[in-house]
């Protein structure tokens, strides 16, 4: 008796949530566009679990990043919908309420039936796929193998500036730039604009791995890239770069931030012949397909990013661009790394869930130093 007691009380336990109320409060958008279209709602539809390999995360904390405003405008719009939607079935305008957000760092709810890993209760952190409603939420529905159990040593407001930033770092140094920790000791590597999200995370990842670190960043940004442990840095406000860089050892690895006029002299700097490779981090990829509809998109990114393979191949130097996958394993490597000392959060500024509004107008300004995060709840317990 006492037993089947135990199990109906567990029961109840799991399935309370889901049976009392089918709307959570969020930040959604109805309509691209600038900042007036986020609407505060405490109707949106709670999400829930359609595979037994997903996850129910209650929100704790989430990270804004510069592909929120980018999404808020309408960015990738044409990618995601044929993610969302293969089979092209619902019309147009079907994302609508969409929740932004793409950093969560919370607690287990409920679990899929075949899901081992994690258990209601687990604190745990995630970088959601551009196509999946976001952590500007309540609840959040994950599939699994995107959801890592979270450093121990941060807080959920310090662990929700960290998953997208990691696992773009990650994809753009490890799986397109070929370097990881066991192959790295004494590599030079240049980040371009160091002092954002992403390189203020690549800077410390790589040192870690014993890479020697050029950063080009804004002066006022020089001393938090050196205590984030660069070694050698480029104030860009002082004159153009190249000029200064051109002086210095040729690099394995050029993580560009910030795209533009850049390229035509950052793969000058790579190394001849030796697989040196340029990821830069700003793609048109979604650009082009948004404009173009998506195959024409993928051929025309594939024309330009072809074009400039060939140009740079005569010269030994590989060119590529670097892309956000979806990354459990990744972030367990770098929950490792925190909870070791090795990688610290970032973070310039947290707003409270009722300021949404004024944390994307923080992050459109640009200028970043690190992270800005919202506090959904308030880390009482920590």
């Amino acid at each position: 008796g006492l037993l089947l007691m135990n199990f109906s009380t567990n029961l109840l336990r799991c399935t309370c949530i889901s049976s009392l109320r089918n709307v959570m409060p969020a930040w959604v958008i109805d309509r691209y566009g600038k900042n007036e279209v986020l609407r505060f709602t405490k109707n949106a539809a709670l999400p829930i679990i359609q595979y037994p390999n997903e996850v129910t995360v209650k929100v704790h904390a989430a990270g804004l990043n510069p592909i929120d405003i980018s999404m808020r405008g309408g960015y990738g719009a044409a990618t995601m919908a044929m993610k969302r939607d293969p089979l092209n079935m619902k019309q147009s305008g079907s994302e609508f309420p969409l929740i932004l957000g793409r950093d969560v760092s919370g607690e287990i709810m409920e679990c899929g039936l075949d899901v081992n890993y994690f258990k209601p209760g687990d604190q745990v952190w995630a970088a959601i796929p551009p196509w999946k409603q976001g952590s500007l939420a309540e609840f959040v529905v994950l599939s699994a193998n995107e959801v890592s159990h979270k450093p121990k040593s941060l807080r959920h407001v310090e662990a929700a500036s960290i998953p997208y930033v990691a696992a773009t770092a990650w994809s753009a140094i490890v799986n397109t730039g070929g370097l990881n920790k066991d192959n790295s000791s004494k590599k030079r590597v240049l980040v371009l604009g160091g002092s954002g999200g992403v390189g203020t995370l690549a800077i410390q990842m790589v040192k870690a791995w014993g890479v020697h670190v050029t950063v080009t960043c804004s002066q006022n940004a020089e001393q938090l890239v050196r205590d984030l442990g660069a070694d050698d840095v480029v104030d860009y406000t002082a004159g153009p770069v190249e000029n200064k860089l051109q002086t210095l050892q040729k690099f394995d690895l050029i993580l560009d931030n910030i795209g533009g006029e850049s390229e035509k002299w950052a793969l000058d700097l790579l190394k001849p012949w030796n697989g040196a490779k340029y990821v830069t981090l700003v793609t048109p990829f979604l650009h082009n397909t948004d404009l173009l509809g998506l195959a024409d998109g993928m051929m025309q990114s594939g024309v330009t990013i072809g074009c400039k393979v060939l140009k740079h191949l005569r010269k030994g130097v590989h060119y590529r661009w670097g892309f956000f996958a979806p990354s459990g394993p990744t972030l367990d490597e770098i929950s490792e790394m925190v909870d070791a000392g090795k990688v610290r959060p970032v973070v310039e500024e947290v707003f409270s869930f009722a300021q949404v509004p004024q944390g994307f107008q923080k992050v459109e300004q640009g200028h970043a130093r690190g992270k800005t995060v919202v506090s959904i709840i308030e880390d009482e317990k920590e």
